[in-house]
């Protein structure tokens, strides 16, 4: 079997994640990444293996002949100017979330792809991390019943550092409820099958980063926020973030409240940030209303897959289902309008968080 070469856009630290996931692959191997920051590209370069090319530019990387599919890891607010080069060379694209930071720049996008034979994937990882794939096959099996609530919670640590301080400006990330949480928006609507209709958050930066200026600016971005979705099949969901809850005993909570009965994910953050520094299972809980008698779940993760990222394994099940798409054919499971609605309610949500207002659409 001849391996599928990727090149990596973008070697930072989701980019190195995507790297080393590839490298757990049969059938898969990383023969040229591209970065302009020399640091970043040559560490995942190396990490990459011998003989993988660099770049400082991605029309270079795509002129080399060195790659048959593409990982778009690059800072948000450049997804859309790599993806405006990329899109016409027609190779299988696994784009990271978010697709961009403004609507009309994903519409671009769609239109800018349409009529390819290629593939393109939106990386939504939150939707392959394995107690999160068990309850949405809960809720789609009809073991809740009909589902009539949604509720996710994320109490984590704050944005990291990284390359040029772009995640703590909304102008380069799109802002915190798009950045961080589309991925949630996203989940949303793949659990409820249904498309929001309003939206209502309230946020603030409270918290992180109160000392921090580049270039005399100070960051912007949302640390803290509620945010509640009305959706078109009479579904309510709400997402309650936190950045600055680092100790939390579980980093996710998700739970899907049906008529029947009440299904749960919970899963821990980086080892690194528990309070012991050891890794933790993560669970899935199904209680229903008639027996009120829950059944819990310890969902493991193997190891080598766990060590490989900071998503609970979900970057290595997403690169398994790219992988068999690429070679046999079929469509993304995360569309490029997928990627753009959950951009959608993102924006919603920060506009709603800064008017006070409901946002409708």
């Amino acid at each position: 079997m001849t391996d599928i070469r990727y090149g990596i856009i973008g070697s930072g630290m989701m980019g190195q994640e995507h790297i080393r996931t590839i490298g757990l692959l049969e059938g898969a191997r990383v023969t040229a990444v591209c970065d302009p920051d020399e640091g970043m590209r040559s560490s995942a370069a190396q990490m990459a293996g011998p003989g993988c090319a660099q770049f400082t530019d991605h029309g270079a990387l795509l002129q080399s002949g060195l790659c048959d599919a593409l990982v778009i890891a690059a800072p948000n607010h450049l997804h859309y100017g790599i993806l405006m080069d990329v899109l016409p060379a027609d190779l299988p694209i696994l784009v990271e979330k978010p697709l961009c930071t403004t609507l009309t720049d994903c519409e671009d996008v769609l239109a800018r792809a349409a009529g390819r034979r290629s593939q393109v994937w939106v990386a939504m990882e939150y939707r392959y991390m394995p107690p999160v794939q068990r309850l949405i096959d809960a809720v789609h099996s009809g073991e809740t019943g009909v589902p009539r609530m949604i509720s996710i919670r994320e109490h984590r640590f704050p944005f990291l550092k990284k390359v040029g301080d772009w995640n703590r400006f909304e102008a380069k990330t799109g802002g915190t409820l798009v950045e961080k949480c589309c991925h949630f928006f996203d989940l949303m609507r793949l659990i409820a099958r249904a498309e929001p209709v309003r939206v209502y958050a309230s946020g603030g930066a409270d918290v992180n980063f109160p000392d921090e200026e580049y270039d005399g600016a100070r960051p912007d971005i949302l640390d803290n926020a509620f945010v509640v979705i009305d959706f078109d099949n009479g579904l309510r969901a709400m997402l309650d973030l936190c950045m600055f809850a680092e100790g939390s005993g579980w980093q996710e909570a998700i739970a899907v409240t049906g008529d029947v009965a009440k299904a749960e994910a919970f899963v821990p953050g980086p080892s690194r940030f528990s309070p012991d520094g050891k890794e933790r299972h993560s669970e899935f809980v199904l209680s229903p209303r008639a027996t009120k008698r829950e059944s819990r779940e310890i969902v493991d993760v193997d190891a080598a897959i766990l060590a490989v990222g900071d998503h609970h394994g979900s970057t290595y099940f997403q690169h398994q289902k790219f992988l068999a798409m690429i070679r046999n054919g079929g469509v993304p499971e995360v569309s490029l309008e997928d990627g753009m609605k959950a951009v959608r309610i993102g924006l919603a949500a920060e506009r709603s968080a800064k008017t006070g207002a409901a946002v409708s659409l």
